[in-house]
Formats: C-alpha cells, sequence, structure tokens
C-alpha cells in the first residue's frame, strides 16, 4: 500500500514542469510546420519536388533511428534522476543548436548547396527532436499511474505545446516579412534567423525547468530486468495492441492535419488574402476554444470517456472544415475574417483530441504491458512518436506536392502569383483538412477499442 501511494499523489509543480518540456519542444517543432517549407521556397529557392525528396529520406532515417533510441533508453537501469530525465535534459543543447542551424542562409550557395545544407541540418534537428521527444514523452507514464491525473498532465502537455508553438505562429509573422519588389510582403531570412536564435535560449531554458520541477514515481515491475530487453520481442506485442495502431494512425494524421494547414494557410494568408498578418489569429482562433472547455474538461471525460468525447469533437470539426470548403463556391470566401470564425469552430471540435491525445497514448502503453508482462515506456513511444513523424512527412511532402500541382512559382515570391495560383489555394487549404478529420474520426470511433467501459476492465484486470 506504501509502494502504490508513493506512484501517485502529482503537484501542481509537476503539471508545470511537465507543460515546460513540451513548450520547449514545440518553440522548433513549431517553426519546422510554420516556417520551414517556406524558407526553403521563398528564401533558398530550393524545388518543390526536391523539398518532397528531403522529407522523404528524413523519415526513412527516422524508421531507423527512433525504435533503436526508445529501445536504447528502454534498456537502460534508472539513474538517480531517473529513468527518463537526464535524457531530456542531456539532448536539449544541441536540439537548440540544430534550430538555429536549420534557418541559417548561407551567402553564395548555389540551389545544389542550399540543397545539401538543407539535408544536413534538418536531420540533424530530427535526430536531437528525438532525443527529447521520445524519453518526454515516456516520462509521464512514470510520473504518476492515477488515471485522472494523467488526463491532467495530458492537458498541461497540450497547454505548453499551444504555448510553445506562440511565437512561430503569432509572433514571428508580425517580425519576419519585408517589402518585395513588387510591393509584395517577403520573408526575410535575416529576421527570421535572429528570431530562431532567441527561440533556442528560451527553449534551453524551458528544458532546465522541465528536469528540475518534475519527479518520477512509478518505478519498473519488480519482476522486469532491463537487460532482457528485446526491441523484436517488443514490436511484436505492439503489433497485436490494436488500440495502439489505432493511435498512431489516429496521431499520425493529427499531425498531419496540424502542419499541413500551418503551411497552407501562410501561403493562404499571404498569396489568397494578401493579409500575412492575419496568421498570427489562426492559432489564437483555433486554440481559444481549449481555453474556454478547460474548466469543465474532467467532469465531461467521468461522464463520456476520453474516446467518445475524441470522436465526437473530430465528427464536428469535419463538418465545419466540409462547409470551409464549399464556402469556397461562393463569394463569401474572400472574407477572411468568416474563415478565421469557422477555424475557431474547428477549433472547438479539435480541442478534446488535442487535449486527451497523450492520456489516450499512456493508455494504450498500459495496454501493452496489460498484454506482454513488461513496461517499455521509450520503446513503445518510439514507434508512436515515428508515426507522428509519418504525418508530418505527410504534411511537408504533401503540401510541397499539392503546392506544385497547383502551380507554386517558388521564383515568382518578390511580384506574387498568377491569379490561378491565388484562386487555387482555399481549395487545396479546406478540402485536404476536411478528408483528413473525417479519417480521424472513423478510424478512432471505429479502430481503437479502449472506450470508458474497456479501459475500466481491463485495468481492474492489472491490479488498478
Amino acid at each position: 500500500m506504501e509502494q502504490r501511494s508513493a506512484t501517485h499523489g502529482i503537484h501542481l509543480k509537476d503539471k508545470l514542469g511537465y507543460a515546460l518540456g513540451d513548450f520547449a519542444g514545440c518553440l522548433g517543432f513549431a517553426l519546422v510546420s510554420s516556417f520551414l517549407q517556406m524558407f526553403y521556397t521563398d528564401s533558398l529557392h530550393i524545388p518543390l519536388q526536391q523539398i518532397t525528396i528531403l522529407m522523404l529520406i528524413a523519415r526513412i532515417w527516422d524508421a531507423i533511428n527512433d525504435p533503436m533510441w526508445g529501445s536504447f533508453v528502454d534498456s537502460r537501469k534508472p539513474t538517480r534522476f531517473g529513468r527518463f530525465r537526464p535524457y531530456i535534459f542531456g539532448a536539449s543543447f544541441p536540439f537548440a543548436i540544430a534550430m538555429v542551424l536549420m534557418f541559417v542562409k548561407i551567402p553564395g550557395l548555389s540551389t545544389t548547396g542550399y540543397l545539401i545544407y538543407a539535408y544536413i541540418t534538418y536531420i540533424f534537428f530530427g535526430m536531437m527532436y528525438t532525443g527529447t521527444n521520445i524519453p518526454y514523452g515516456s516520462l509521464a507514464s512514470a510520473i504518476t499511474d492515477d488515471d485522472m491525473e494523467r488526463s491532467s498532465l495530458s492537458m498541461w502537455r497540450s497547454i505548453g505545446a499551444g504555448l510553445g508553438g506562440l511565437p512561430a505562429q503569432i509572433l514571428l509573422p508580425l517580425l519576419v516579412y519585408s517589402v518585395g519588389a513588387g510591393g509584395e510582403k517577403v520573408l526575410d531570412s535575416n529576421k527570421l534567423t535572429a528570431a530562431v536564435a532567441c527561440l533556442a535560449v528560451l527553449s534551453l531554458i524551458g528544458f532546465f525547468a522541465h528536469f528540475v520541477m518534475t519527479k518520477e514515481r512509478v518505478p519498473l515491475p519488480p519482476d522486469q530486468k532491463q537487460e532482457n530487453h528485446s526491441l523484436k520481442y517488443s514490436l511484436k506485442a505492439l503489433l497485436k495492441n490494436k488500440p495502439f495502431l489505432a493511435l498512431c494512425m489516429v496521431s499520425m494524421l493529427l499531425i498531419a492535419f496540424q502542419m499541413y494547414t500551418q503551411t497552407t494557410y501562410n501561403y493562404l494568408l499571404k498569396d489568397f488574402y494578401q493579409r500575412p498578418e492575419l496568421y498570427s489569429l489562426v492559432t489564437v482562433f483555433t486554440y481559444l476554444p481549449m481555453a474556454l472547455f478547460l474548466p469543465f474538461l474532467s467532469r465531461l471525460i467521468k461522464k463520456f470517456g476520453k474516446k467518445e468525447l475524441c470522436s465526437a469533437g473530430l465528427l464536428f470539426s469535419a463538418v465545419i472544415n466540409i462547409i470551409m470548403y464549399l464556402i469556397g463556391f461562393t463569394p463569401a470566401a474572400a472574407n477572411p475574417y468568416l474563415f478565421l470564425v469557422l477555424l475557431f469552430f474547428s477549433g472547438a471540435g479539435q480541442t478534446f483530441i488535442l487535449l486527451e491525445i497523450w492520456a489516450l497514448v499512456m493508455d494504450v502503453i498500459d495496454y501493452h504491458q496489460y498484454l506482454s508482462g513488461r513496461r517499455e515506456e521509450g520503446t513503445s513511444y518510439a514507434i508512436y512518436s515515428f508515426t507522428r513523424k509519418i504525418g508530418h512527412t505527410l504534411a511537408g511532402a504533401g503540401s510541397s506536392a499539392v503546392l506544385f500541382a497547383v502551380g507554386y512559382d517558388v521564383n515568382a515570391t518578390d511580384v506574387g502569383q498568377s491569379a490561378e495560383v491565388v484562386a487555387r489555394l482555399y481549395d487545396i487549404s479546406t478540402f485536404v483538412p476536411a478528408v483528413i478529420l473525417t479519417l480521424m474520426f472513423l478510424i478512432l470511433t471505429f479502430g481503437y477499442k479502449l472506450s470508458r467501459k474497456n479501459l475500466e476492465e481491463f485495468k481492474a484486470k492489472m491490479g488498478e
């Protein structure tokens, strides 16, 4: 009984510290989502086809790197600082360096030179993001074993992630543009690099605070020996975990949706609406519903269940995005403020999956222990993280391919795109998100079997 009581009972300090970990990581991740492709096209003038290949090659390396890193973490004996926290803090320094290098434009390089530089810095950033993110994602299951406390950690992580995205999504659009030769607003690479350097320093501060403020409470099962860890056995067990596989698919599509919209909305507001400064409001209107639902979320979870709320929200958001697409056939599509209002309602539907996705991750990790008898957060989260990176790739490569398909000209940034290209930007910014949200709803509803009732049953069998 004494051991059990020590495995939960988190404090506000833990919640704040855990939120700061994702805040620090998302400072860099949001930069990639919002500005990396535009930096490649508008500043380095790398062809869109080459960007697509870069994204695909980076993910091939992740397929090797992510499971190896997760398995390595699981195979190590706990230190006096815990099983996960030392790795997060140690990787935070090269992560910050990688953030800056990725957005540096070296004068005088050829297009091929810039492409090679992009390969080196982008893949290096991905490896360092893995170094912090896999132990960070695994950490939540070690902080507490209480279901409602885990939901609380998931909410705080989402808050930290949202705040970490604000500089790239709200502040930078007001700071990193200059006026081009044709009077158009264009991305200024020097301003962008200086801003990224400031965010890198802030990221280091966030990771340090995270390390100091969090505590690992949940021990390994007493009969589990780390030297017996087998990546092959772990992968085989995870492939039998159907809720885990379904959640990986949902999360892959969620990150693809977020990154795709962040990229295409940037082009949409710059070229279609001619109001790039309004990109700052995209995040505000999308995430404002989250703040409105937070005070009631715990009660809603107790009444309806995590999966049930997330499924209903995704369906609502999908319907809103279908309406956004259909408005494109009317003159109302030219009104940027109507677009923002619809984003608010779309964000309301996304709120539940955004706030509870990490609690769902902890549930499927528990379910892996139920099926396999071993607690292997690192390997489980590494595979889960890799599927999110596939979503990252789908968004990066997909948005590049879609922009290429509609005729976006990377060499016309100073004089603006053609009227035909501008008209098509609205379609690709609304139709594709509607399809992704619909797929997420179907997979979560029919593929993720850990409903509130099923969750209670298997955790009762585990003795919780």
